[in-house]
């Protein structure tokens, strides 16, 4: 009897012109949507490999040059575009996609997407993320609110009573047919996906296994969807309040549930402002070390210190050039101060994101969201990886300068510069990813959260469903 029902209701469906054309257009849109991001991400990752050699020669290239001066010339560190990026772009149209580095100085991601674009931008883009998120749920309803109200309005409703069809069976039956082309849409986008990014030089390794599991993080989304909406056409008696009601959700799930949380998230947890930030930082850098300030409290403590450890008396004397020492000194201050406060700004960051697992009970958007941007690499807690791993660099970078001054001058002595060749010494900046175990143990609470959702609606659905 299930099949009996998925084959009738497949035909009603497809016999239907409003279906035939939406399902054109939302193939159309996302066929578009692909297009238009496989395009952004091969010009992206051209730019990034473009600005990344350019950068790196113009660091090989300095000629003799004092390293301190190298130093404040500072480089950059770019962020490229991942390949699961061309189906869920996440946040990093906001988040920027190099960061200067430079002496005494940790320095935010800049020339994000987002800066140079107009005000219209706010009404999103097509890209495949937003439809599937928001369309495709809407195609759910346009396809599935009148399942069941559709029987008692056509009269067959006491047709199927006589026959003695099972609620089951019968619920099965049209929850299939609903579910079918669904699912085909959604494989057949994924699958393009894979073919275009296996195609495409990537700068990360194309894993055809975190495309499979984003996949079923988007069909168990729409599955949820699927069993609310039958229930919805269930236990009401028009189709029209039946397709309103299920609208309503959409708006609630897609729309104003992710703006309450996101609101919520950041009263309970403010970030600081801009000039908040640089002001407390300041004032813990005033109260240490400061590299530049050989008459300063600190500077001198150091001095005491290290011409003790070395049983001297002088600091000509010292195997090394303790002004390049204290330089370094300094840097390490810096870097407690910049480490502190930004650790402060990830603990907000952490903290919002308990908000945000907290309210995903009122909609599977939440979750969804934020599986879906973590396996493509393009949430937040990547972009604090990636910025994490620049400081590192930066330190190290720093360090690898101040030590070739301070083992090759003595104190006093100035005018040094090191040779040509020096500078290709330093180490590439290279950033890789989490791995996909990492991604997934990270988000197990939204996993969590899904399948709750998950047996919820089936629960829902399985208990309440039945012939009216």
């Amino acid at each position: 009897m299930i099949s009996k029902t998925f084959i009738k209701e497949t035909k009603e469906l497809f016999r239907e012109g409003r279906v035939r054309i939406s399902l054109f257009i939302v193939l159309l849109l996302l066929g578009v949507a692909v297009w238009i991001s496989a395009k952004q991400y091969q010009n992206i990752n051209e730019q990034y490999a473009m600005a990344k050699t350019a950068e790196r020669e113009v660091w090989d290239n300095q000629g003799e040059k004092n390293p301190h001066s190298a130093a404040h010339y500072g480089t950059y560190a770019f962020k490229p575009k991942y390949p699961l990026s061309l189906v869920d772009q996440g946040v990093d149209k906001y988040a920027g996609t190099s960061i200067f580095l430079e002496a005494h100085k940790r320095n935010e991601a800049q020339f994000s997407a987002a800066a140079d674009q107009t005000g219209l931008a706010r009404f999103g883009d097509l890209t495949p993320d937003f439809i599937l998120l928001f369309i495709i749920p809407l195609l759910i309803i346009l396809l599935g609110y009148n399942s069941f109200t559709k029987e008692s309005e056509m009269g067959t409703l006491t047709l199927l009573k006589s026959q003695g069809i099972s609620s089951f069976s019968w619920m099965m039956g049209k929850w299939s047919a609903l579910f079918f082309p669904i699912f085909v849409k959604t494989a057949v986008l994924f699958l393009i996906a894979g073919i275009v990014l296996n195609n495409l030089n990537d700068f990360g390794v194309f894993n055809w296994t975190s495309l499979g599991v984003m996949f079923l993080v988007y069909i168990g989304y729409y599955i949820i969807f699927i069993n609310i909406v039958l229930l919805i056409s269930s236990l009401v008696k028009k189709s029209g309040i039946s397709l309103v009601l299920s609208l309503c959700v959409w708006i609630l799930a897609c729309l104003a549930a992710p703006k309450a949380a996101s609101n919520i998230a950041e009263s309970k947890h403010p970030y600081p402002t801009r000039q908040e930030f640089a002001a407390n930082v300041l004032k813990d850098k005033k109260e240490g070390l400061d590299g530049h300030d050989p008459w300063s409290k600190e500077s001198k403590l150091l001095e005491k210190k290290v011409l003790q450890e070395y049983g001297v008396d002088s600091l000509h004397q010292l195997p090394f050039n303790f002004s390049a020492y204290r330089m370094q000194k300094g840097e390490e201050h810096e870097a407690e101060v910049y480490f502190k406060h930004y650790n402060y700004l990830k603990e907000q960051y952490a903290n919002q994101s308990k908000v945000y697992r907290n309210l995903a009970a009122i909609s599977p958007y939440l979750p969804t969201r934020f599986l879906s941007m973590a396996i493509a690499s393009t949430d937040y807690d990547t972009h604090w990886d990636f910025a994490d791993a620049a400081e590192t660099y930066r330190i190290a970078t720093q360090k690898f300068l101040n030590d070739n001054t301070a083992q090759n001058t003595r104190y006093g002595e100035r005018g040094y510069k090191a040779s040509a060749n020096f500078w290709q010494q330093l180490p590439a900046f290279a950033y890789e990813p989490p791995e996909l175990d990492t991604v997934l143990h990270r988000n197990s609470s939204n996993m969590m959260v899904l399948g709750i959702w998950l047996f919820a609606s089936f629960g829902l659905m399985f208990f309440t469903t039945k012939i009216i």
